[in-house]
């Protein structure tokens, strides 16, 4: 596995959905002594429980965390599962065609856009997301070469602007979920703090494909899963 952050990260700018690979990337970025800042993004989505969660984690770190308001664009995202409420969310393995339900047109682009907008008017030193391995086949915007191409467009647009050596942050792309669960729990992130479920219940459904996916990752990475699960 390699690991695709700079020897000294400085500030850097972390996409933090709240969900458990965000969480492990911030703790893990923090460990190397970045000076993080969290952005989330409130787009509508149907599991916004998630937001809670990424605001817990940076009132228990002690770091600055904004949230953006992307909801009138999220209402124009119709089709997909997470953000239009006539769309079921799928069950089943992560892996499965049906999966692609969940994706939301462009949103890694979308959100790492606004990101390095927010990194130039802080004079941050990087952006970071937690796409791990396995949501290559699913998600476009999690793949190596998207991660190569946004970059180029990101320093073209903002040349100039952008400091010496920045980088777009990616750590976990040659990572599978239960390297970042294994990952996490060397770091002591606390998972049950986390987000995951796609429904947005009270506790996670335990069905869905992001469900099943966390709880094969805990598996494989032998470690306990706190989860709570309605089924």
């Amino acid at each position: 596995m390699t690991m695709n952050v700079p020897d000294h990260p400085g500030h850097v700018v972390v996409l933090a959905s709240g969900g458990l690979d965000s969480t492990t990337l911030t703790y893990h970025l923090r460990d190397m002594g970045a000076n993080a800042r969290l952005l989330s993004f409130d787009y509508g989505q149907r599991h916004a429980r998630e937001l809670e969660c990424a605001v817990q984690m940076a009132d228990e770190l002690g770091i600055p965390h904004d949230v953006a308001d992307l909801r009138s664009v999220g209402r124009l995202l119709r089709g997909g599962a997470l953000t239009d409420p006539g769309v079921p969310v799928p069950d089943g393995h992560y892996a499965a065609e049906s999966m692609r339900a969940t994706v939301v047109p462009n949103r890694n682009a979308v959100m790492l856009d606004i990101a390095i907008a927010v990194a130039i008017a802080n004079g941050c030193d990087a952006v970071a997301f937690g796409a791990h391995g396995g949501d290559h086949a699913i998600y476009p915007d999690c793949r190596p070469e998207f991660v190569a191409a946004f970059t180029a467009s990101a320093m073209l647009a903002n040349e100039g602007f952008l400091t010496h050596g920045f980088r777009v942050v990616a750590p976990f792309l040659d990572y599978s979920k239960a390297d970042v669960v294994q990952l996490g729990h060397r770091l002591g992130v606390p998972f049950a703090n986390t987000w995951s479920c796609y429904k947005g219940g009270a506790v996670h459904c335990g069905t869905c494909g992001t469900c099943t996916e966390r709880r094969e990752a805990f598996l494989r990475a032998e470690v306990t899963d706190p989860t709570a699960y309605a089924v």
